[in-house]
């Protein structure tokens, strides 16, 4: 069985998610942990539940959610994992996070590109890659069947949806995603977003307003 633990980090109040099972592996995903207090608070989590992180997840590429890659990289040989459109994002993230008010010196090289619809696994554990653009080129959500929860980063969120007016943003793209992919899904099924408060795919499905 898969335990989910939130973690809120930096000044954009990202959502990272450490998942884990009996078998004591660990995964995470959207890193956003970039101060010392906060990265001493994911060492801190996995000391105490015994647990051996294994993968680094990303559900996209904005520098909001991949703040902590460094520090997962150098501190446990973890190395990220994310969809190959999302390279375009570390040209200009230097500059980006410069601007507020972060130093990124260097992001670690990624282990290997995310492929659309493929199985990760961890432990006894797993998830199923959806290819979600429209908020980010390599935009990606994470499915597990199963216990019925979907991670889906910046493309859906509680009452409301990603904004598409950044670089490689598309509103329309954006709509086909969550209606190709995440509408698609059990309206039970539980949404943990990368910012905010989780919600249900038939909660957004009936109420959210910015899907047309």
């Amino acid at each position: 069985m898969i335990h989910l633990q939130k973690m809120t980090f930096n000044s954009f109040m990202v959502n990272t998610y450490l998942l884990y099972d009996e078998t004591g592996a660990c995964i995470i995903i959207d890193a956003a942990c970039y101060d010392v207090e906060e990265q001493q608070e994911v060492k801190d989590f996995l000391t105490k539940h015994h647990l051996k992180l294994v993968r680094n997840l990303n559900t996209h590429c904005h520098v909001d959610h991949v703040l902590g890659n460094p520090f997962i990289a150098g501190s446990f040989q973890v190395f990220p994992e994310y969809h190959q459109h999302s390279l375009p994002f570390f040209k200009t993230i230097r500059e980006i996070g410069s601007s507020f008010g972060y130093t990124i010196d260097q992001q670690p090289e990624p282990a290997r590109f995310l492929v659309e619809d493929e199985t990760i696994h961890w432990g006894n554990s797993s998830l199923k890659v959806l290819f979600t653009p429209g908020h980010a080129a390599g935009s990606v959500c994470f499915y597990n069947e199963t216990q019925g929860f979907v991670i889906t980063g910046d493309v859906l969120f509680k009452d409301t949806i990603g904004r598409t007016d950044l670089p490689s943003g598309d509103f329309n793209q954006l709509m086909k995603s969550i209606k190709t992919k995440l509408f698609t899904l059990p309206p039970n099924t539980i949404v943990y977003p990368g910012h905010g408060p989780e919600t249900q795919i038939g909660y957004e499905m009936e109420n959210n307003m910015f899907i047309r």
